[in-house]
């Protein structure tokens, strides 16, 4: 019988105290503490969505960090557990979860897994072929089959993002700022998303369908002002009968088991309400391509 998610948060919680891992092993390291513990625990058996917050629960306390991806001119698929921002975090997590629920053990296959949902169909080119925008990920990330959108069939209402926020900042971005010929390409990339209809639940209606979220459902934030899309991201993870959001926090500075998913949005102001898209069981024979 498989554990309530109730108690194998717990169990993570009280196993992964202070994390020491953090500071005193490489990522190569870390990651096979990760899954070395999942197989002790027979954790590999459970659902996609619940192995995603127990993966999520390992980096909790590891430091808020930005701008981990933009440290070079040309774009490599990086990896670190040195720090996440919201994005980092959940990406990494997914990662980590969708490896072990393909039978797979290496870090290799981790930078593998992070390259096929971070880029545009998988494909590494420069630094617009990362997805930068939510909204675009969660598009290419539904064509490859990594997750499904629930925001429809929960009630949600369409919304298009009129996006621009990129090619009018391009100093704000490293790898725009230092190759100002890809901010066309960014800008043909905004036009292109701004055209799809996406789906959300406004902050006032999500306390009405919270009962419908589930354990490792990915929560983004739409923000839709100035030219953006989403202006944050988390992973839901119910304790007892209450979603919470896990997620990297750059108030609190590391990551952390905050709120439930309602109360955040409502103590943000500027948050318009939530997208909620749910991963995908991937299989043991199933290859990035």
């Amino acid at each position: 019988m498989r554990l309530s998610m109730y108690y194998i948060i717990l169990l993570l919680l009280l196993f992964n105290s202070n994390n020491p891992w953090a500071q005193t092993t490489s990522e190569s390291d870390l990651f096979k503490s990760i899954v070395n513990d999942v197989y002790k625990q027979n954790l590999q058996t459970e659902s996609i969505g619940n192995l995603l917050c127990i993966v999520g629960h390992r980096f909790i306390d590891y430091p808020y960090e930005s701008g981990t991806l933009d440290v070079d001119k040309t774009e490599h698929c990086i990896v670190t557990f040195s720090g996440f921002d919201c994005v980092t975090f959940f990406e990494v997590s997914l990662g980590i979860s969708r490896i072990i629920k393909k039978g797979k053990t290496d870090f290799a296959d981790l930078l593998s897994e992070v390259q096929y949902t971070r880029y545009r169909r998988a494909i590494l080119s420069d630094y617009t072929s990362r997805l930068h925008y939510s909204s675009e990920w969660i598009h290419d990330n539904i064509e490859k089959g990594v997750v499904r959108d629930k925001t429809k069939e929960l009630g949600g209402i369409p919304i298009k993002f009129k996006l621009n926020y990129m090619s009018n900042h391009p100093d704000s971005y490293i790898g725009l700022k230092n190759c100002p010929e890809q901010v066309e390409k960014i800008k043909e990339i905004e036009k292109k998303i701004s055209t799809w209809t996406f789906h959300y639940i406004p902050t006032e209606q999500i306390s009405k369908i919270e009962n419908k979220l589930n354990s490792g459902d990915i929560i983004f934030f739409v923000l839709d002002l100035n030219g953006l899309d989403f202006s944050h991201v988390g992973i839901c993870c119910r304790v007892g009968e209450k979603p919470w959001l896990l997620h990297a926090s750059s108030k609190a500075k590391k990551v952390i088991l905050d709120k439930t998913i309602s109360e955040y949005c409502k103590e943000h102001k500027k948050i318009k309400g939530i997208t909620i898209v749910e991963p995908l069981e991937p299989t043991k024979n199933t290859e990035n391509k």
